[in-house]
């Protein structure tokens, strides 16, 4: 496209996966800031587009080349254009992007975020695509610049990689096997965000409670939590995912100990039957995981659980996927987020036998969200004439401009709307990241609704820091995800423990 003498090249970043790939955009966002390059809105026309991908999901390919297949004509009609493919699609298909989509200008992989802007650059010098792929990480992420999209909450990468072997997960192999930060490093991070105003932080890791495996630490992630806790200022911390099979008691008790941890767990459950367990090689099974359950609400008896399961696993049978709604009616989850099995090439589940009839996996995943729908239900209505204390936050509620609601997450990460108003009927001054405490009127599936005064507002450092950066904050970069705390994994990219 045409360019003004001296203007800088602008930039959009589109997400799709897990939290893992929302953390990359975040680092994305700062390189490219970092090397010149300006924010545009998503509905913007943009010099660079990035797609950061998933690759859990088979629709994951389908969404990418049908994106660039609609920007092919967008380039054409803008010379100077360039489109780059990162993240986990990119480490698998690698020159296949190029050669089914040759206007494509970079792709870089899982390994070698940080060459983005290089690659641009080369790319443009040398009027030819840069395809460049690692095997094996080069700087560990959390070393580059980020530009974060909330000012008051922050994901921090504790570990990146998997050293597991699930037979229907292709994760491992495009982001190798498990690196841990250290301990100092991590706390360092965290207390730099506490004093940009951050009062939230999520810990982010493929396995987060295998954190410690590479400098041979089995309690490490417990004490990681433990001082968590004696930072002064962070006022939440939660984590996502912790793997059953490495989840101890001593992480239940540095949750229960810690009071700035949150009681909310997000622990894959992925099938209840012990046969599919094996089958996927899930190194626990249904007593072990609902055991985990019991010990954390024993501890901390309004802990809220969520989960991921995937339905219609090669082989599963009826009397399996029984197993799996008889977790579910036991476990109680606070919601749960359920895939249709998707074979992925290069998996061991791709080439296993009985691969289950679509119909019948779209029945039973329909019966199993109607069964995840009634508990989350009835698991929010105990919360109907409670009052909690929520963070305010910023745009989670879809129609919280017609219904003059705002939002926000409660301790476990329930999602309140509320009306802000005092009980004199004035308008309450509550910004994302203060604190109000509200009294719960009514109980949806996957929402609880305040519609009474507000009890009581605190302003926080986190609602400065959002007031400072909305003053002068320039067009941010759309990632398609809430910005405060874990956000729900998307529809196309389930948790990859």
């Amino acid at each position: 496209m045409p360019e003004e003498v001296g203007a800088p090249r602008t930039y959009l970043v589109r997400t799709h996966g897990c939290q893992m790939n929302v953390h990359d955009s975040e680092r994305l966002s700062g390189l490219l800031e970092d090397a010149g390059y300006v924010a545009v809105p998503a509905d913007a026309q943009a010099d660079v587009v990035v797609f950061n991908t998933c690759a859990v999901r088979e629709n994951a390919d389908n969404k990418l080349y049908g994106n660039l297949g609609q920007l092919a004509e967008v380039k054409r009609a803008h010379p100077g254009m360039q489109i780059a493919v990162g993240g986990c699609l990119a480490q698998k298909d690698r020159t296949t992007i190029t050669d089914r989509a040759p206007w494509v200008d970079v792709v870089f992989g899982t390994h070698n975020i940080g060459s983005l802007p290089v690659l641009l650059e080369r790319a443009r010098s040398l009027e030819e695509a840069q395809v460049e792929i690692l095997e094996s990480l080069d700087v560990f992420p959390s070393t580059l610049p980020t530009k974060r999209e909330s000012a008051y909450a922050a994901w921090v990468s504790i570990s990146v990689g998997c050293n597991n072997t699930c037979t229907f997960c292709i994760v491992p192999s495009l982001r190798g096997t498990e690196k841990d930060r250290r301990p100092g490093e991590i706390l360092a991070e965290i207390e730099a965000l506490v004093a940009e105003g951050v009062t939230e932080v999520t810990l982010l890791g493929q396995n987060v409670n295998t954190y410690g495996v590479e400098f041979g630490d089995k309690l490490a992630f417990g004490k990681l939590l433990r001082s968590c806790g004696q930072i002064e200022g962070l006022e939440r911390v939660r984590f996502t995912s912790p793997h059953p099979a490495a989840f101890t008691d001593d992480v239940i008790e540095a949750m229960a100990q810690t009071p700035n941890v949150m009681p909310q767990l997000h622990m894959p459950l992925q099938s209840g039957s012990d046969k599919v367990l094996k089958d996927m090689r899930r190194s626990y099974r249904q007593e072990r995981y609902l055991g985990i359950i019991e010990r954390v609400r024993a501890a901390m008896p309004h802990a809220a659980i969520s989960t991921d399961i995937i339905v219609g696993f090669p082989g599963e049978t009826e009397e399996d996927f029984q197993a799996t709604l008889d977790v579910v009616r036991k476990a109680r989850f606070a919601n749960a987020y359920t895939f249709q099995y998707s074979k992925r090439p290069g998996t061991p589940a791709a080439d296993l036998p009985d691969q289950v009839d679509p119909a019948v996996v779209t029945e039973r995943f329909v019966r199993l969200a109607d069964l995840v729908t009634e508990v989350a239900w009835a698991e929010n209505k105990a919360f109907e004439g409670q009052v909690v204390e929520l963070m305010v936050a910023e745009g989670q509620g879809r129609k919280d401009t017609e219904t003059l609601r705002l939002s926000g997450r409660a301790p476990d990460y329930r999602l309140v709307h509320f009306t802000p108003v005092a009980a004199d009927g004035s308008p309450v001054d509550a910004r994302p990241g203060d604190m109000v405490e509200v009294r719960i009127t009514y109980a949806a599936p996957h929402h609880l609704v305040a519609d009474g005064p507000v009890l009581s507002v605190r302003r926080t450092r986190a609602g400065d820091a959002w007031e400072n950066r909305t003053a002068t904050k320039a067009p941010g970069v759309s990632l398609g995800l809430p910005t405060v705390g874990v956000p729900a994994p998307l529809a196309d990219a389930p948790a990859c423990s």
